[in-house]
């Protein structure tokens, strides 16, 4: 689950191991929070693991050299603790430990106020939006374990297994993962079964289906005879609900990249019409036409490219389903340069003990 750091050429002596006590600011985008350390030429911000806003704390270093604009450290002692902090419940969760979960150390509450944060912080500086932001639970979610029903662990041999540290290739020796569910996927949602390839993408938390399902019909509000475009499509999840929506009058168009996941959707969802391709390549030679509805759930990287294809087709409203703030703050932004704006936004703790936060943001035009 813990992302491996591109190799980067040094820049002076490396600061590794070396200590600092510092305050804790604010939760930045991606697990950690901002703190800054005094440095010869004023002072240097170190993005902290394992800490709390307002906390004071002694981060050691783990990654930076002298001369980066900014270090990575994991907070190896609590000096001075946030109310919001508890006792992992993981024993592999910590400073030097399984990488997997960055908010074993933060009630539940708590992390989902700080993604929330971390949400309106992104919308506001890329997007120049004020939002209040509420991160919800979804169906099936107690306390935040028990719910990743695909889980991949490093071999260790043996009948041994591990999980990597964080940004590292460093592996961890386990027993057992906490967020581990003890049961595989579930394909079926409000009454509707999907087949799934057994190496294809599926929502990894069992409430994940049905809370972005109700999320993207609610934001669309599809009436009958009305047609939709859902881009990034994969097995038709959406596609088979605004199939519904539209009813035989209407027009549901699937475009996925996948093409084994794109001949599914036609077999989840009889009716709809499916192109398998780079949604770019696709929009940009097909379906020239207008569409009513657009449903938007594009990898961790966004949509940047595809937005002016979908601006194109006049849709009334687009649904975004977004697994990055930073993507999705920059796409509104575009969106807004073409005249639709965000009406309504949804966040979705999907991924509980970790800092991933699912948004369904509603754009309309103008």
């Amino acid at each position: 689950m813990s992302r491996r750091p591109r190799p980067k050429q040094a820049r002076g002596a490396s600061v590794v191991g070396r200590r600092h006590e510092v305050e804790v600011g604010p939760v930045a985008h991606g697990g950690h929070c901002v703190a800054r350390v005094p440095v010869a030429d004023g002072t240097r911000v170190v993005f902290v693991r394992h800490a709390l806003p307002g906390e004071r704390v002694v981060v050691e270093l783990t990654e930076g050299t002298e001369g980066d604009r900014f270090w990575r450290g994991d907070a190896v002692e609590v000096l001075a603790a946030s109310p919001n902090r508890i006792d992992a419940p993981c024993p592999y969760a910590g400073p030097g430990l399984c990488g997997g979960c960055d908010f074993q150390h933060v009630s539940l509450d708590a992390q989902r106020r700080l993604k929330a944060d971390v949400v309106r912080e992104q919308l506001a500086r890329l997007a120049g939006i004020d939002l209040s932001v509420d991160v919800e639970p979804v169906p099936g979610d107690a306390d935040g374990l028990g719910w990743r029903t695909r889980q991949r662990y490093v071999d260790l041999g043996g009948g041994r297994r591990g999980m990597r540290k964080h940004r590292s290739h460093e592996v961890v020796p386990v027993d057992r993962c906490l967020i581990e569910a003890h049961r595989g996927p579930s394909h079926e949602v409000r009454g509707h079964a999907f087949q799934v390839a057994d190496d294809g993408f599926w929502q990894v938390h069992p409430g994940a289906p049905e809370a972005l399902v109700g999320a993207v019909l609610d934001a669309l509000a599809a009436l009958p005879g009305e047609s939709a475009l859902d881009l990034y499509a994969g097995v038709g999840l959406f596609s088979r609900f605004l199939l519904d929506a539209v009813g035989p009058q209407g027009r549901v168009v699937a475009v996925e990249g996948d093409r084994r996941a794109s001949e599914l959707s036609l077999t989840n969802c009889p009716g709809i019409e499916a192109t398998s391709g780079d949604v770019d390549a696709v929009l940009a030679a097909a379906y020239p036409e207008s569409f009513d509805l657009v449903v938007l759930d594009p990898p961790r990287v966004g949509a940047k490219r595809a937005v002016e294809q979908v601006v194109a087709r006049r849709p009334r409203a687009v649904a975004y389903v977004a697994c990055d703030p930073a993507a999705l703050a920059r796409d509104v932004a575009i969106f807004a340069e073409h005249g639709y704006r965000l009406t309504d936004l949804r966040a979705f703790d999907l991924f509980p003990m970790t800092h991933h936060v699912e948004c369904v943001a509603r754009l309309g035009r103008t």
